[in-house]
């Protein structure tokens, strides 16, 4: 049995593995669109089943749901992304996972240094205030990132 064009909002959250209120938060923050039925109920075309596949993959390697709304806003009339328009959106996505990967190791590599000592001195804690950075704005509480 073919399913129809439309689907309601209970089908999609259904097939998705998500909230009916997650599809109405994200409708609202604009990564997918429903249209109305005669009876003011939402419909979801088919190709919003990618979308969401899409934002629950990206979400999982933590692109935020601005960054995602981006991508769909830089695709050729905010269409639902093709396979080569995926491999694009994932290869940005990828260098920036990358980077966090990488901080999150040097963190690491800090953080086991400090294990023996755990002093967070504000003058010499090489986590805390690595090279005395703080030392150039002045006494007192200091934002540091």
């Amino acid at each position: 049995m073919l399913e129809p064009f439309e689907l309601s909002v209970g089908k999609v959250a259904k097939r998705c593995g998500v909230n009916v209120s997650t599809l109405h938060f994200y409708e609202q923050k604009g990564l997918i669109r429903s249209l109305r039925n005669q009876g003011n109920q939402r419909r979801y075309q088919r190709q919003v089943l990618r979308r969401v596949a899409i934002i629950k993959v990206a979400q999982k390697l933590g692109v935020s749901l601005d960054e995602i709304n981006q991508a769909f806003a830089s695709l050729p009339e905010n269409r639902t992304p093709t396979k080569h328009d995926w491999a694009n959106l994932s290869s940005q996505w990828q260098q920036k996972l990358q980077q966090r990967i990488d901080k999150l190791t040097q963190l690491k590599d800090s953080l086991e240094g400090c294990i023996g000592c755990g002093c967070l001195s504000m003058t010499n804690c090489p986590m805390y205030n690595a090279d005395d950075q703080l030392s150039t704005k002045g006494a007192g509480a200091v934002l540091l990132i």
